[in-house]
């Protein structure tokens, strides 16, 4: 069975999520309705590849307390998303006690460090 993120990482679907989210955006501003903001990531962003490389030192053993990322860790973010998914990121931009604003990943954007917090809830569903 497909995981979604198996999917979104295909080739072959991301030029659909792409197309369909363009439409969806399309649809909003033509109807006079809330104009819809795109998260644009980095160009090549892959969130698994850029965990692996920046977040996993800290999220995999829940060093200096960091959330652990990883089947069935899903109550060790549900006390953080009680303030929401903006908190959640801005903490991720900014950081938080002793993880750096950023973490290690210095090249990420806001939307590359958005899209690397929610692939970590994801995966610790």
């Amino acid at each position: 069975m497909l995981t979604v993120k198996k999917m979104i990482s295909s080739s072959f679907i991301k030029p659909i999520v792409a197309v369909a989210a363009l439409v969806f955006a399309s649809a909003s501003i033509a109807d006079g309705s809330q104009s819809v903001e795109l998260a644009q990531v980095s160009e090549g962003f892959n969130a698994e590849q850029k965990y692996m490389a920046s977040c996993f030192a800290c999220h995999s053993t829940g060093a200096a307390g960091a959330p652990k990322v990883g089947d069935g860790m899903a109550a060790e973010w549900e006390p953080r998303l009680e303030k929401g998914l903006d908190a959640v990121v801005a903490n991720a931009i900014n950081g938080i006690n002793t993880m750096p604003a950023k973490g290690l990943c210095f090249d990420c954007t806001d939307d590359d460090l958005k899209a690397l917090v929610e692939y970590m809830i994801e995966t610790s569903q």
